[in-house]
């Protein structure tokens, strides 16, 4: 049996795998197609932060994320610099936490991730559970498995504009060109 792989446009969020099977994936949209509405595709980021990696519990917050009917489509083990942390929560610049977060982020290594799924975004942040994994509900990723607020395990990003902004932070232009998805699509 012969796979094919397809190239896919992280910038527009379409494959070209997509465009052959006549799908389009459309943030937080439907489409309408002779055989019935469907739901489109949404995209999300997602950080496995370093206190869940230094615990090698990368499986098995994978297997929550799958078992909540998302998609892995792309993922990696980075080590950030400083610098990367830095740009990535810069919104956070102001706050108290920021020098500790950002040393947090950069004391080991983090796994990042795009997940692919219906409503992805609110699915996820349902998944992770409340920031302060005391307030998470049981069966989320912050009750079973964060240390405490800071070493909450995750990181999800909290608005589909947001995710886009993430993904193509994080997976530079030559990452997204060089990324290629199995034509298969569940």
């Amino acid at each position: 049996r012969r796979h094919t792989r397809f190239k896919c446009d992280w910038s527009s969020d379409v494959c070209s795998s997509d465009l052959l099977l006549g799908r389009r994936y459309m943030a937080a949209q439907s489409f309408s197609s002779p055989q019935g509405k469907f739901m489109a595709k949404e995209r999300t980021f997602s950080i496995i932060k370093p206190d869940a990696t230094r615990r090698n519990l990368t499986g098995a917050i994978n297997a929550k994320i799958e078992g909540a009917g998302l998609r892995i489509v792309a993922q990696r083990r980075v080590k950030w610099k400083q610098a990367d942390a830095k740009k990535f929560y810069a919104v956070h610049k102001a706050r108290p936490f920021y020098k500790d977060l950002v040393k947090f982020m950069t004391s080991g290594p983090i796994v990042i991730q795009v997940l692919e799924g219906e409503n992805a975004v609110a699915k996820y942040r349902q998944v992770m559970g409340a920031t302060n994994p005391a307030n998470a509900e049981a069966g989320t990723i912050r009750k079973e498995f964060a240390e405490s607020i800071k070493a909450n395990s995750v990181h999800g990003s909290d608005s589909p504009e947001n995710a886009k902004k993430e993904i193509k932070m994080c997976f530079k232009a030559k990452d997204r060109k060089s990324t290629r998805l199995n034509s298969s699509h569940t």
